[in-house]
C-alpha cells in the first residue's frame, strides 16, 4: 500500500459510511468498491435510477435527503453536486461525523491498488477508459473501474475486479484529480475548458503538470502542443502516442471503414495488430491509441486488444445510437466547441442527407467565454435546435442567453425551451435520411427519451 495521508486514515479507521447522492454516475461505483472492501454501505439520493437499483443489492438507500438518514454513520462521503444546505450534510457536522467530499475518497482509493491507471484530458476521457477497461477484461486483467459513462460491456459505470489495477477517469475540474495517486497517467489533450476556475491556460496546463508528475509512467498524446508542455521537466517515465513516426506508438495506413476508422498500431516499428473502430470520428484514433498503448505496456495479447476495439461500440453518451424512427436519431455528450466540432464533423462523414443539431448549452460561464466558437462548430451542422442555458452550479452573471448564440449560428437554428415541443418539432420535419444528434452533458438526453415514448405508443 502507498503512503496514507491523514484523511487516508480516517477512511480506513471506520466501518458505516454513509453516501448522499449515492446514485450519481461516479458515486455508484464508489459504493460497489467499499462494499466489497468490507464497508457497510447506506446512501441518499433525490431520483430513481438504474444506478440506484443496483446499489440497493447491497446498502440501505433512502429516496429524499432527509438529515436523519446519516444518525449512525461513521463517515459521511457526499458529490460534488450535493449543496452545502443539504440536511444531511448539516445534520453531519451537528453529530461531528467526519465528511469526505467524493474526489478524497477516490483518492485513498487509489493509495489502496498497486497499480493505478488514470485516463485525464479535456476530451476523450470517458471513451478512453471505457475502452481501455473493455480491453482490459478481454485480456483477464480482472480490472476494477470508475468510468464517467456507462460501458455496454457491463452496462454500467463501474466495475470492481480482484486484481491490483484500478482505471479511473481523472477530470480536472476544480483541481479533482490532484487527489489520485496513480502509477500510470495518461494525457489525452488539454483545451480551453473549465476558464471559469482556472482563469488563464497557463494555470489550466500546470494544473496537468502536477497530475503527470506524481506519476511512475506517463503517455501522453505526442501530437498535442500543450500536453507536451504540461509533461516537461517531469521525472516519470514519458510514453507518446499519436500519428507521428517520433511517436513510439504510433497509428499509420489509416482508412474510412463502414463504422469508424481501420488502423495499424505499431510500438516504434514493430506491427502491433491491425484494428477496425466501431466508434466514428478521427479523434477516436488518438482515444484508441491511448488505450491500446497502456495495453500493450501492461502485456495484454494484441489479440484480446484487437477483439475489445472491434467489439467496443462506444460508452453511452457518446455518439450513442439510441434507434431509427424514419429519421436516425444519437446522443453525444459533447458540451465543449472542440468535442461539438468532431461529433458534428464524424456525423457529417457518415453520409447522411441532413444533420440536426440538438444543443443544451451548459453553464453560463462556458457559453458567454466560447459563444463565436460554439457558433462555428455548430454551424457544420444542417440545421441546429438551441435550448436554454443550463445554468448548473452558475447565476447568470454573463448576461448570456441562447438567443446571443444563435444570432451567430450560420445555418438554419431556432431555439425551442420546451423538450416536448423539440419532440414534436423532430417528428414532424425529420425523414428518412436524416441525422439528429442532442448534444450536451445536461439533460438533452431526456429528448431522445421522449422520441423513444412516442414512438413506443
Amino acid at each position: 500500500m502507498k503512503k496514507l495521508n491523514q484523511e487516508d486514515q480516517l477512511l480506513l479507521s471506520v466501518k458505516k459510511i454513509h453516501m448522499i447522492g449515492i446514485g450519481g454516475s461516479g458515486m455508484c461505483p464508489l459504493a460497489e468498491i467499499l462494499n466489497n472492501k468490507g464497508y457497510e454501505i447506506s446512501g441518499s439520493d433525490n431520483n430513481e435510477s438504474d444506478p440506484l437499483k443496483r446499489v440497493r443489492k447491497f446498502a440501505k438507500v433512502s429516496l429524499g435527503h432527509k438529515a436523519e438518514n446519516v444518525d449512525g454513520a461513521q463517515l459521511v462521503i457526499y458529490s460534488a453536486a450535493i449543496s452545502k444546505d443539504n440536511p444531511e450534510l448539516v445534520r453531519a457536522r451537528q453529530l461531528n461525523i467526519p465528511i469526505m467530499e467524493r474526489s478524497h475518497v477516490l483518492g485513498t482509493l487509489s493509495r489502496m491498488y498497486d497499480n493505478v491507471i488514470g485516463v485525464s484530458g479535456t476530451h476523450g476521457k470517458t471513451t478512453t477508459t471505457s475502452l481501455l477497461t473493455q480491453i482490459l477484461i478481454y485480456g483477464k486483467k480482472d480490472p476494477s473501474a470508475i468510468i464517467g459513462g456507462k460501458l455496454p460491456l457491463i452496462d454500467h459505470y463501474g466495475i470492481v475486479g480482484n486484481s491490483d489495477i484500478l482505471v479511473v477517469e481523472a477530470c480536472e475540474f476544480a483541481d479533482t484529480f490532484l487527489q489520485l495517486s496513480q502509477d500510470i497517467a495518461v494525457l489525452l489533450n488539454i483545451d480551453n475548458d473549465h476558464l471559469d476556475y482556472f482563469k488563464t491556460m497557463d494555470n489550466l496546463v500546470a494544473s496537468f503538470h502536477k497530475y503527470v508528475a506524481k506519476a511512475k509512467k506517463v503517455f501522453v498524446n505526442g501530437d498535442d502542443k500543450l500536453s507536451l508542455e504540461a509533461v516537461k521537466d517531469i521525472s516519470a517515465e514519458i510514453i507518446t502516442f499519436g500519428n507521428s513516426a517520433h511517436d513510439d506508438y504510433n497509428f499509420q495506413n489509416v482508412h474510412r471503414g463502414q463504422y469508424g476508422y481501420c488502423f495499424d498500431a505499431y510500438y516504434h516499428n514493430d506491427l502491433i495488430a491491425s484494428f477496425q473502430l466501431h466508434i466514428p470520428g478521427k479523434h477516436n484514433l488518438y482515444n484508441a491509441m491511448a488505450a491500446i498503448s497502456v495495453a500493450h505496456c501492461l502485456n495484454v495479447d494484441s489479440k484480446d486488444i484487437a477483439a475489445a476495439i472491434t467489439d467496443f461500440k462506444g460508452a453511452a453518451r457518446r455518439f450513442e445510437f439510441i434507434g431509427d424512427f424514419g429519421f436516425v436519431l444519437a446522443d453525444d455528450y459533447g458540451h465543449h466547441p472542440s468535442e461539438i466540432k468532431a461529433t458534428l464533423t464524424a456525423a457529417k462523414e457518415l453520409n447522411y442527407k441532413r444533420v440536426v443539431a440538438i444543443f443544451q448549452p451548459f453553464t453560463f460561464s462556458r457559453t458567454a467565454m466560447l459563444k463565436k466558437e460554439f457558433a462555428d462548430v455548430l454551424s457544420i451542422a444542417d440545421e441546429v435546435i438551441l435550448t436554454e442555458i443550463m445554468g448548473s452550479r452558475e447565476v447568470n452573471t454573463y448576461n448570456i442567453y441562447s438567443k446571443d448564440l444563435a444570432q451567430l449560428i450560420k445555418v438554419p437554428c431556432r431555439i425551442i425551451p420546451d423538450f416536448a415541443d423539440i419532440r414534436d418539432y423532430i417528428i414532424s420535419t425529420c425523414k428518412k435520411g436524416d441525422l439528429v444528434i442532442t448534444l450536451g452533458c445536461g439533460d438533452i438526453y431526456k429528448v431522445d427519451h421522449l422520441i423513444e415514448d412516442y414512438f413506443r405508443k
